[in-house]
C-alpha cells in the first residue's frame, strides 16, 4: 500500500487530500482545505507551511504530488500561486518526503479521461473512484484528483518496468 498526499495550491484556499493505492484501488483517507483568505499574504504562507506538515507528520504519506501552475492573465495571482505552492514544497522537502508534480490537463486526463475536463466533472468523478457520499469541497475535490492522478501513473509505471518484452509492437 501507498500513502499519497494530493495537494491543490492556492493563495487564499489550498485543498489536502489524501489516498491509499492497494493494487488498482485509490481508498479515501483524509481531506480537508487550509482556509486562509482573511490574512493578509504573510500569514497566508505560515498557514499552508504549518497546516500541510502537519497533515504530513500526522499520516506520514509516502509521496506528495501536487499541481503544476498554469499561466493566467493575471500575473499577480500566478505569483501569489506559485508563492504558496513553493511553501508547500519545502513542507514537504522539510518532512523528507519525495514531491511530484501534475499539469492540470495531466491530472483531468487521469481522473476523467478528457484533458479538458470541467470542475464539475472532476468531482463527480473523485467521488465515485473513491465511493464518496455527500458535499465535497472543490479544493479538497481538486487535492485528491491529484493524488489520484499520481497513484494512477506510477501503477502504469510500475507496469511498464515490469513488462518482460514486446512481440508484433505489444507487450507481453
Amino acid at each position: 500500500m501507498t500513502l499519497i498526499l494530493g495537494i491543490d495550491p492556492g493563495s487564499r484556499v489550498t485543498g489536502y487530500g489524501l489516498v491509499a493505492m492497494e493494487k488498482n484501488k485509490s481508498v479515501h483517507v483524509d481531506s480537508g482545505c487550509l482556509d486562509m483568505a482573511e490574512l493578509a499574504l504573510d500569514g497566508r504562507l505560515r498557514v499552508i507551511f504549518a497546516g500541510l506538515t502537519a497533515v504530513i507528520r500526522e499520516h506520514r504519506p509516502d509521496e506528495v504530488a501536487i499541481e503544476k501552475i498554469f499561466m493566467s492573465r493575471n500575473a499577480d495571482s500566478a505569483i501569489k500561486l506559485g508563492q504558496a505552492r513553493g511553501v508547500a514544497i519545502v513542507a514537504a522537502a522539510m518532512c523528507d518526503v519525495p514531491v511530484y508534480e501534475y499539469s492540470p490537463n495531466e491530472i483531468k486526463l487521469a481522473v476523467v479521461g478528457r484533458g479538458h475536463a470541467t470542475k464539475d466533472q472532476v468531482q463527480h468523478m473523485v467521488k465515485v473512484l473513491l465511493t464518496l457520499q455527500g458535499a465535497l469541497r472543490a479544493d479538497a475535490s481538486d487535492a485528491l484528483a491529484v493524488a489520484i492522478c499520481h497513484g494512477h501513473t506510477r501503477q502504469t509505471l510500475a507496469m511498464v518496468a515490469g513488462a518482460h518484452g514486446a512481440r508484433a509492437g505489444r507487450w507481453l
